[in-house]
């Protein structure tokens, strides 16, 4: 059964895993990619550690900010993989853990994004509301930033 609530999404960048992992780690990056094009982040807290905390929120093109989500980093391996759980900030929300791994081989690097979703319902909603369309989005975005984040 939690095969079946899970989700991934793997693609390749030109880019050494460091940079990548840097992107995804550190706000200043974090700002640049997070997000479907459109709907950048306009909160951003992170305690980059294990046991340590994140909160993001974005902006879409109306100007209204969407409900604040966030959690705890649960595992976390340089250049190499960040585990954490995911959830929104309203009542009875559920809670997803994404899991990032960079394999790098020549200069690039595979980023598998791994979700495991709550419950069945949880993935249908999150995939029926654009889920993998607004990742791929972020993740031209982060094609971008990874490049130049030395």
């Amino acid at each position: 059964m939690a095969e079946d609530l899970g989700f991934t999404i793997t693609r390749d960048f030109d880019a050494p895993a460091r940079r990548l992992f840097r992107a995804c780690s550190q706000p200043e990056f974090l700002r640049r990619w997070f997000g479907p094009v459109g709907w950048p982040l306009t909160l951003c807290e992170v305690d980059f550690r294990v046991g340590g905390r994140w909160r993001f929120a974005m902006t879409g093109p109306s100007g209204l900010q969407n409900t604040p989500f966030g959690g705890v980093y649960l595992e976390i391996v340089p250049d190499a993989r960040i585990v954490f759980d995911n959830t929104f900030e309203a009542p009875g929300a559920e809670t997803m853990v994404m899991t990032f791994t960079f394999d790098e081989a020549a200069g690039r690097t595979r980023l598998t994004h791994h979700t495991l979703f709550a419950s069945l319902g949880m993935k249908k909603l999150h995939l029926d509301g654009g889920f993998e369309v607004g990742t791929n989005s972020a993740f031209d975005q982060l094609a971008e930033v990874a490049r130049g984040t030395g």
